[in-house]
């Protein structure tokens, strides 16, 4: 195993991370997973039988500090870096003319500046393998809703997927933005109700961040943006 491909996934220890793990896992990778609560983290590498090809590293992926140290832990560990992914992110579920400001500079923090953060920290080792960098967006990214604050983050990753990707091709790292319509997942858990209509499972996007890292040598997948049948928008 000391050959397999390694995979860093922030926010890992639940909703779309998690289930990107398992199926890293599943395919014979090696994971480690990120997040702030490390009782989540315990309790996912628990709930998986604590492999050793999984590692957990407690950390805000909005420090730049942790996301150094979630990093060399990982090579440390594993001795290469072939993938990460930008997954750790949440939503105040408010807008722009009605919301409360108190929550938005954690979420802009988290969303935004955590995968820049990501990309800096893991771009060395990333050049090594020829490896990707795959964020995660949201459909938000793409299409404008009221006052949604959320939704600018998400527009400020789809920016900064192809900024990144302009510059570090010129490496042989790729660079994949998977952007989910609504999915069920713990994002939805503050508002205390899913939204309406059929919603993407989390092994689902998980599913597509997996066909995106696995393309063969040379092919690099850009933008892949992924809607349950039925949503409009």
């Amino acid at each position: 195993m000391k050959d397999s491909p390694v995979a860093l996934i922030t926010g890992g220890g639940s909703g779309i991370g998690a289930a990107v793990a398992r199926r890293l896992l599943d395919a014979g990778w090696r994971v480690a997973v990120t997040g702030r609560g490390a009782a989540r983290l315990h309790g996912f590498a628990a709930e998986l039988g604590e492999p050793a090809e999984l590692l957990t590293v407690p950390g805000d992926a909005a420090e730049y500090g942790d996301v150094q140290e979630a990093v060399a832990r990982t090579v440390k560990a594993f001795g290469r870096l072939d993938t990460v992914v930008a997954n750790a992110g949440f939503a105040t579920h408010d807008s722009v003319a009605q919301g409360d400001p108190a929550g938005w500079t954690q979420m802009v923090l988290t969303n935004v500046l955590g995968p820049a953060l990501l990309i800096r920290a893991s771009v060395d080792a990333l050049k090594e393998t020829g490896g990707r960098i795959v964020l995660i967006g949201s459909v938000a990214g793409f299409v404008n809703t009221p006052g949604n604050i959320y939704g600018a983050t998400k527009w400020a990753v789809t920016g900064l997927a192809e900024n990144a990707r302009r510059e570090v091709t010129e490496f042989g790292i790729g660079v994949t933005l998977v952007a989910p319509g609504r999915v069920e997942t713990p994002f939805w858990d503050a508002t205390g109700t899913l939204p309406p209509g059929r919603l993407l499972t989390a092994d689902q996007i998980a599913d597509s961040v997996v066909w995106a890292v696995r393309q063969p040598d040379g092919v690099d997948v850009n933008t892949v943006v992924v809607r349950p049948l039925g949503q409009p928008n």
